[in-house]
């Protein structure tokens, strides 16, 4: 059971759905809020600035897309974990999420312990203290170091140019997170720079041909994350 008492918001309109995941996060020690639309949700976040937010899709008075991107227009929740949970199995839907700030995507119909399993696992995404030591990440097979910009795999160097480094370790950093091209361009290259998403996918699969393709996995439509 989790002692740290994160606060997570669940934003539904289904009372059963939402009974059903407050109880089950709350045995594993979480503090729970929840909200019935996506109004009520703004509302709830501003008050107990949660740690992270579950969203249904589809609600009324206002969807789970058009919060997200309301509430990551706001300082106050640029970096909150934001979790869809929707019955809808079209992947235009999940791109839309991705596509304002989601985290992660969880489809219906809700699995506990599954449920649980996932939250657990994004919001350990902040508490990478045991793999990140002093600008290295150290993730699988891969040493990823900062202060070199050296990468070892497998106790072998692989030396990838600036570019191809940074881009690895933004992915790195947070394992499992989807990063859009748009976040990848402002991370890595300047503001002055011209670059397209086509510099992005070159770089990608130069990363891929060095290191090969178990480690950056594409999501269709929206951009990249790092499968550890």
């Amino acid at each position: 059971m989790s002692s740290n008492k994160q606060k997570i918001l669940v934003v539904d309109d289904e009372p059963d759905i939402r009974e059903l995941i407050e109880y089950n996060l709350k045995k594993e020690g979480y503090q729970v809020y929840t909200a019935s639309n996506g109004q009520e949700g703004i509302a709830e976040a501003k008050k107990v600035h949660p740690d992270l937010i579950i969203l249904d899709v589809m609600m009324p008075k206002m969807d789970g897309i058009e919060a997200c991107r309301i509430m990551r227009s706001m300082n106050d929740f640029k970096s909150t974990f934001m979790v869809f949970l929707t019955a809808r199995s079209e992947e235009y839907s999940e791109i839309a999420g991705f596509n304002v700030g989601a985290d992660d995507y969880i489809a219906k119909p809700i699995k506990a312990r599954a449920l649980v399993s996932r939250i657990n696992a994004i919001l350990r995404r902040n508490t990478q203290s045991e793999d990140v030591i002093e600008n290295k990440i150290e993730i699988g097979d891969l040493v990823i170091d900062r202060e070199t910009y050296l990468v070892y795999q497998r106790g072998a160097k692989v030396t990838l140019a600036k570019k191809e480094f940074e881009l690895l370790y933004l992915l790195a950093s947070k394992p499992g997170k989807v990063y859009t091209r748009e976040v990848i361009l402002k991370n890595i290259w300047e503001d002055s720079v011209v670059v397209t998403n086509r510099t992005i996918d070159v770089h990608i699969r130069k990363v891929r041909e060095k290191l090969g393709d178990d480690y950056v996995a594409t999501v269709k439509g929206v951009g990249y994350k790092f499968d550890a």
